[in-house]
């Protein structure tokens, strides 16, 4: 199995999109296997998967919030993003999270 090459200190928080974006190096097909382990090391359930051309667009949840994980292969970028703005600070928990684990 391929570890996530994603290590501390990779995310990025923007306010104004309501996003928590990751640096994650991987192709397309990769992507499904990475946002496993991604969700498992962020305790986040996936409820839907849906994917096309070159994006995949997962709606999971954390705690009763559902978030989109996002990737985009032309971009490289990965994301999360939450439906309703006042939900930014579970993200902004969800990067401290990510950011004290090894």
């Amino acid at each position: 199995m391929q570890q996530l090459n994603v290590g501390v200190g990779s995310t990025t928080l923007n306010n104004s999109e309501s996003t928590l974006m990751f640096a994650l190096t991987c192709d397309f097909e990769q992507f499904p296997q990475l946002a496993m382990q991604l969700c498992q090391r962020l305790d986040l359930q996936v409820r839907e998967r849906n994917w096309g051309a070159d994006r995949h667009q997962w709606l999971v949840e954390f705690e009763g919030t559902l978030l989109w994980l996002q990737f985009e292969f032309y971009s490289g970028s990965c994301w999360l993003s939450c439906q309703q703005p006042q939900d930014f600070e579970v993200l902004q928990y969800l990067k401290k999270l990510w950011e004290s684990q090894p």
